[in-house]
């Protein structure tokens, strides 16, 4: 990719071919092997190699120009310390398999510093490199060491699949085709509320959706039972909704009866009842998915968009009696003729439980990376490559 036809979010970023000759040299590759594991009688296994595959292309670049390749990433929560429960053998006998020329660290957070960006953790991760190379697109929203240290003192550069997530995601700011509709679920809405204001002003339809629409169901003085709501950010949604005309919010919903809890695919019966109501609840139901008059307005407005962007699911669609919202809509989106582009995280993970990632055009590594950049028009990890020794200076924003 020349300097001149970079998206103005890549500008000034180092890519690979600003590296130096690498002939010789050691490469440290940040990635993202934050990948989904298992138990079984033979030990922890890796469930999906997604994450681990995506970084293929940039490991095969460098090594094909003569790298030594480490790759270095997280894994799970180990609290600062080493957990044999988050070592990386699992990973690294994956990554033996489709990358043999490469190794692998152990868990970066077995060391408290990788959080706290200590500049000693970063001395210590760097030693013995040559350049850096930033593939872990899901963390770049992170002020993390193994984020934004190595670029303070390596030569570095943005991965292949980095620099392609900065490239679709940016360019949903820029010049969407429209209608451009946007789908945000998920549980917390404090989380999303800075990325709903963003995308209120840019998308023609916002749908909203998962637990965190009953926040807003709330703000306009419906009774939600016991469903999941965020009393502190009332006032938010209720300024927000007052703001935009178009947001979708549901109309109708499937709610859980008192005493259901929810559990895995095939759950029975006996863990509680569900039904089909509006969006006025009796006390202790709890609103759990979409309904079908929903679900049904969501679809037409992807069966109608030139764009889609859908973060989040809009049910527990882990329980089969909560999963129907989110299969159908994540159907729309797979029918669609628009560019839809998918936010990692569990919507990727419903995208794959319902067989349909093949069938969208673009699905991001990273949940809460994804949201950041649309949010901010900018991430730490990207702010840290423009600083890098081998970068130009140039174009940071979305405006």
């Amino acid at each position: 990719m020349s300097k001149a036809a970079r998206p103005r979010l890549l500008a000034g970023v180092p890519l690979l071919e600003d590296l130096p000759d690498l002939e010789g040299l050691r490469a440290l590759v940040r990635a993202d092997f934050n990948v989904p594991l298992e138990d079984t009688p033979e030990g922890r296994r890796v469930v999906d190699d997604f994450r681990i595959r995506t970084a293929l292309p940039t490991l095969r670049w460098l090594e094909a120009r003569g790298a030594d390749v480490t790759v270095c990433s997280h894994l799970g929560r180990p609290g600062g310390h080493p957990d044999p429960r988050w070592s990386m053998e699992p990973v690294r006998r994956v990554l033996a398999e489709l990358s043999p020329a490469s190794s692998l660290m152990e868990n970066l957070r077995f060391d408290a510093g990788e959080k706290t960006n200590d500049p000693a953790f970063v001395e210590r991760l760097v030693a013995g490199h040559d350049v850096y190379v930033n593939e872990a697109f899901g963390v770049s929203h992170r002020s993390h060491a193994s984020v934004v240290g190595p670029p303070g003192t390596l030569p570095s550069a943005a991965g292949l699949r980095l620099a392609r997530e900065v490239e679709v995601l940016g360019g949903l700011l820029v010049a969407p085709k429209r209608p451009f509709v946007a789908i945000v679920g998920g549980a917390k809405v404090a989380d999303k509320l800075g990325v709903l204001s963003v995308l209120a002003r840019r998308v023609d339809v916002l749908a909203v959706g998962g637990a965190m629409a009953f926040t807003f169901l709330a703000a306009l003085g419906h009774n939600v039972g016991s469903s999941l709501v965020d009393p502190d950010r009332i006032d938010d949604c209720a300024a927000l909704l007052k703001r935009c005309d178009n947001l979708l919010l549901p109309n109708d919903i499937v709610a859980l009866e008192p005493g259901g809890v929810l559990c895995g695919a095939g759950a029975s019966v006996h863990a509680g009842a569900a039904k089909i109501t509006g969006v006025d609840l009796s006390d202790g139901w709890k609103g759990v998915d979409i309904g079908p008059d929903t679900t049904a307005a969501i679809s037409e407005a992807v069966s109608e968009a030139g764009t889609v962007l859908w973060n989040g699911p809009l049910g527990a669609f882990e329980d089969d009696r909560f999963a129907l919202g989110t299969h159908r809509v994540a159907e729309a989106l797979a029918a669609s003729r628009a560019f839809t582009v998918v936010g990692g995280g569990d919507s990727a993970a419903a995208l794959d439980r319902f067989c349909l990632a093949k069938k969208v055009d673009f699905v991001s590594t990273g949940g809460g990376a994804s949201l950041a950049l649309l949010e901010h028009g900018d991430l730490p990890a990207l702010e840290a490559l423009r600083k890098a020794p081998n970068a130009s200076s140039g174009l940071t924003t979305v405006g």
